[in-house]
């Protein structure tokens, strides 16, 4: 995640770190707690055993989750419109996850996903949407 402030205008910006966090993918052996669990079918001694899903999925909301309030802190502190630019995916778990505060001042979403730019690229492809 990169959290980025336009210290000029939006014609030629100027693009400051404001954060940066990186969520590090563990492998599904640190993520998960155990085998699947199992249960009973209701009219049958049979056994069949249930999905808990993928922990990968979960980390990336929990993460998203983490990035939505950070942003809602940031808009408690600084003035001015926000552009949110994720993957799409990413982007759409982050709109579930905005603030009342948030959603009042996001003026554009760009559902590409630019954290592995240099800021002046990111600058670069911001100017030509």
């Amino acid at each position: 995640m990169l959290l980025l402030r336009n210290v000029a205008d939006a014609v030629l910006p100027d693009l400051q770190v404001i954060e940066h966090r990186q969520n590090e993918s563990l492998p599904s052996r640190e993520l998960s707690s155990d085998a699947p669990g199992t249960t009973f079918s209701s009219g049958s001694p049979a056994r069949s055993s249930y999905d808990e899903g993928d922990p990968h999925v979960s980390e990336e909301i929990r993460f998203v989750a983490s990035v939505a309030k950070a942003l809602d802190s940031l808009t408690q502190a600084e003035a001015g419109d926000i552009i949110i630019a994720a993957a799409p995916r990413a982007l759409g778990i982050l709109r579930s996850e905005y603030s009342d505060r948030v959603r009042a001042k996001v003026i554009a979403e760009v559902d590409k996903d630019f954290t592995h730019l240099p800021v002046p690229q990111i600058a670069q492809r911001l100017m030509m949407l």
